[in-house]
């Protein structure tokens, strides 16, 4: 799953064991049907969200719908969406053939799905620790609804992310991800202050340097959110390296897998004599 550069896709073997679509506990059925509804559950409260917001606000909801299209929060959720539900079908795929439909994929396609991975497994962390820790005043909601979509989106995204990074199979991100991570985040910058320039508004306080007190202030706010990144970063792959690690070498639990076709080339040294077919 490593790659040398920013630009370069690898030109190992991908993912002979089917790390994406597998994990050390679920059989492949059943993580499917996790993400699958991890994946309803996202959209179903998405749609929800601006159904409600539409038809509940007097003045100016559905505009407020429109404007949501620029938080990095609700970006991040839309993204954390279709992940889950492009590695539920990959996953069903696996599951159904034993041999993901990601295999057939060109090698830019498997590794941006890597980086999918990688931006569903760190992205969600970030947004609860800002939120909770910067944005977030007390009290509690008054209104049930915004509660629940509130920790909806600033809570359960980043339950759903330990999920990934506890259940499935997945090696620690590769480093070239970090720089992406960080080219996303300054992505997300641009568009912040393009909605300032056509719209007249700041997606978030602490953009504006009038609210906060000063460019220096805004600037170390974006710099306080890069590094905090690269702090999830290091800490997801630590996780990861510690899961595998437990999992794999100390419990022997290298995987529950489905009948692999007769030209699958597998991992042997980590499938060995103990596939579990389903």
């Amino acid at each position: 799953m490593a790659s040398k550069g920013v630009f370069s896709f690898g030109t190992h073997l991908w993912d002979p064991s089917h790390r994406f679509e597998t994990s050390w506990l679920l059989p492949p059925c059943i993580l499917f049907a996790c993400r699958a509804l991890i994946s309803l559950y996202i959209f179903t409260t998405l749609f929800f969200i601006i159904g409600y917001t539409c038809a509940n606000t007097p003045l100016g909801g559905c505009e407020t719908v429109r404007r949501s299209f620029s938080y990095f929060t609700v970006l991040t959720y839309w993204g954390l969406g279709f992940y889950f539900l492009v590695a539920s079908v990959h996953t069903l795929s696996y599951s159904l053939r034993g041999r993901p439909l990601l295999d057939t994929f060109p090698r830019p396609l498997q590794a941006l799905h890597s980086l999918f991975y990688t931006t569903a497994v760190t992205l969600p962390f970030l947004v609860t620790i800002v939120y909770w820790a910067v944005l977030y005043a007390p009290p509690w909601f008054e209104l049930e609804f915004d509660a629940w979509h509130n920790v909806s989106q600033h809570a359960l995204n980043s339950a759903f992310a330990l999920f990934e990074v506890l259940l499935a199979r997945t090696e620690p991100p590769p480093w070239v991800h970090l720089l992406w991570l960080i080219a996303l985040l300054l992505g997300y910058l641009a568009v912040a202050y393009v909605t300032v320039a056509t719209q007249g508004w700041y997606t978030y306080r602490f953009l504006d340097h009038d609210a906060v007190g000063g460019r220096g202030y805004v600037a170390a706010y974006v710099f306080g959110i890069a590094a905090g990144v690269v702090v999830v970063f290091l800490a997801v792959s630590g996780v990861i390296w510690l899961r595998r690690w437990l999992t794999e070498v100390k419990l022997g639990m290298d995987g529950m897998f489905a009948r692999q076709p007769a030209r699958s080339h597998v991992e042997m040294n980590t499938i060995g004599s103990k596939v579990t077919t389903h």
